[in-house]
């Protein structure tokens, strides 16, 4: 892996680290606000909204400039989505604005490993993007739930300028504060990222034509027999990544009595476990068998249901470890896989955008049914369950799916052989 890599992983990494922190800082805040619970997984929905309603823009926006000026002018636009909560704008829209900056970003940061790497190390590639971001999301949980702490904001807030008023009164500014900084170190790296030489094709601006190019793109990927089920599984774990967070931190406080400080860590617990099995599933499994991992995603959504019987923290441990290292060791092969079916047929930018909107419509989808599950009072112990059955249900007809797609491959091979 060259330097330009290794500035392009800094600059994600601290880009994610302030966005996840920044999620658990916002939860406090509706908490401070008295705001009702079906809120916090609209939080999370806010901010993924753009990824669906701007994906057929941002992938011919990504391929437009260079890569690292579009990752430079998306975290300007995140830092500015936080300044607004200093202006007491909602934070709901507030998060939505620093997730319009992420869904400009995301294009940008995959597309440019496919510029940068060879086929034969975009495994390798993703394993470190994908331990990278985890790692960020651990410790930008971990960070976001610290910040928040009381101990923590007295201490923030003890800071002081001689014959400077910062005007930072509460804890939150305090915290927002501390999230802005990390946006910031994040836009420096970006400044240093190099330029490729990648050129694509002037890119259409009519924005009919781009929304009718991106569903030609979609349908292109959807039609793809490899591209079909590595989707569909990505599709599936993002949605169920983002619920599993607001379920977590929902059953540590109900299951485990944990205060919100501490039940954001279980959450990290989570995100340690992912990082093990993306680096496991990084050294172990090449391209070509990318599609075995299949049944671990059966697996998980059977262990989640196990969550109802567990009520002390030293098991509560374990099975979130054992949650997440299926996940990233299923996830990672897949995404190397959908991201080399994207750039065959079509250019990263707009794989990745195609990749973006369906995994954020299943965040969206999911994180809405949360919500009214949430606002009708549903038991805990069901939404676990139901969660838990709805993903290694889906999983299982994705295993099918992919049974009769070989079956077909088959057949008309054999046809093709009786021809000759």
């Amino acid at each position: 892996m060259n330097r330009g890599f290794y500035t392009i992983m800094a600059a994600q990494f601290f880009s994610s680290l302030a966005d996840n922190a920044l999620f658990f800082v916002a939860i406090d805040l509706l908490t401070a606000m008295k705001a009702p619970a079906s809120l916090t997984p609209l939080l999370k929905l806010s901010f993924v909204l753009f990824y669906v309603l701007l994906a057929a823009f941002v992938g011919a926006f990504a391929d437009a400039l260079p890569k690292g000026r579009v990752m430079f002018i998306a975290n300007l636009i995140k830092v500015f989505g936080c300044l607004l909560i200093f202006v007491h704008v909602h934070p709901l829209l507030a998060y939505a604005v620093v997730g319009f900056g992420a869904a400009v970003y995301s294009p940008a940061k995959y597309g440019i490993l496919t510029e940068l790497l060879p086929p034969e190390k975009l495994v390798a590639a993703n394993g470190w993007i994908e331990g990278l971001t985890v790692t960020s999301i651990i410790l930008g949980t971990v960070m976001g739930g610290t910040l928040v702490a009381s101990r923590t904001s007295a201490y923030l807030l003890g800071f002081d300028f001689p014959l400077i008023d910062t005007g930072i009164d509460t804890p939150t500014e305090a915290a927002l504060c501390v999230v802005i900084g990390i946006y910031v170190l994040a836009t420096l790296f970006n400044l240093r990222i190099p330029l490729t030489g990648a050129s694509y094709e002037r890119q259409e601006r009519n924005p009919i034509k781009m929304v009718a190019d991106f569903a030609n793109c979609s349908a292109t990927l959807w039609k793809d027999k490899l591209g079909q089920i590595s989707l569909a599984v990505t599709t599936l774990f993002w949605g169920a990544g983002a619920t599993l967070q607001l379920i977590v931190l929902k059953w540590a406080e109900k299951s485990l009595h944990m205060p919100y400080e501490k039940a954001t860590s279980l959450v990290g617990v989570v995100a340690v476990g992912i990082a093990l099995g993306a680096a496991a599933s990084a050294r172990l499994v090449p391209l070509k068998k990318s599609l075995t991992v299949i049944p671990l995603g059966i697996a998980m959504g059977i262990i989640v249901m196990g969550m109802t019987l567990v009520h002390s923290v030293a098991l509560a441990y374990p099975l979130l470890i054992l949650i997440g290292v299926l996940s990233g060791f299923f996830v990672v092969p897949m995404n190397a896989l959908l991201q080399h079916r994207g750039h065959v047929l079509m250019s990263a930018g707009h794989s990745i955008a195609v990749q973006n909107f369906n995994e954020n419509l299943s965040i969206l989808t999911m994180l809405a049914v949360y919500a009214i599950m949430i606002s009708l009072n549903l038991e805990l112990n069901v939404i676990i369950v139901l969660f838990g059955f709805s993903v290694a249900g889906t999983m299982w007809l994705i295993k099918r799916k992919h049974a009769a797609n070989q079956l077909e491959h088959d057949s008309l091979a054999l046809i093709g052989e009786h021809k000759h």
